[in-house]
This record gives C-alpha cells, sequence and structure tokens, in this order.
C-alpha cells in the first residue's frame, strides 16, 4: 500500500527550484507514477510527513513561531510602504 495518496484537488502552489541526484529523481518519478499523481505532489507530500513525524522540528518551531510571525509581518509593513 502506498504511503501517499493521488490528490484529490491542486492547492494553490508556489514554485521552488531544487537538485537531486540521478537515482533520487529517477526513484521520484516512478513513485509519483506509482500513485497516478506528479513529482511536486510527491516532494509536497513527504514534505508534510516529514514535518508532522518529527518531534523535535514540531517543539523548535513552536518555540520560533513569534521570531517568523514577527519577520513576516516586517517584511509585510516594508513591502506595503514601498
Amino acid at each position: 500500500m502506498a504511503l501517499l495518496k493521488a490528490p484529490s484537488k491542486q492547492p494553490k502552489t508556489t514554485t521552488l527550484q531544487v537538485r537531486l541526484e540521478e537515482d533520487l529523481r529517477h526513484t521520484l518519478d516512478r513513485y509519483a507514477e506509482f500513485i497516478g499523481a506528479n513529482a511536486s505532489y510527491v516532494v509536497s507530500e513527504a514534505l508534510r510527513l516529514l514535518f508532522r513525524k518529527d518531534e523535535e522540528f514540531k517543539r523548535w518551531s513552536a518555540q520560533h513561531t513569534n521570531n517568523h510571525n514577527q519577520e513576516q509581518i516586517q517584511g509585510d509593513a516594508l513591502t506595503k510602504t514601498a
């Protein structure tokens, strides 16, 4: 049974360029074919799984949430006034 399920609908997306080892890219494409999805979907879902399962990251993220929100607010303010 596949760990990831094929997408039911297309969510809002953004672009990210990454470099992968050739064999990893080949396996990624094969897994995408296996579940009837595209490589972008597989990467997104694999990252969701990673973030959901990594307890240490969740603790770290909870401690640093205010820093990220403050930077985002400051960045938005700069964007709006510029």
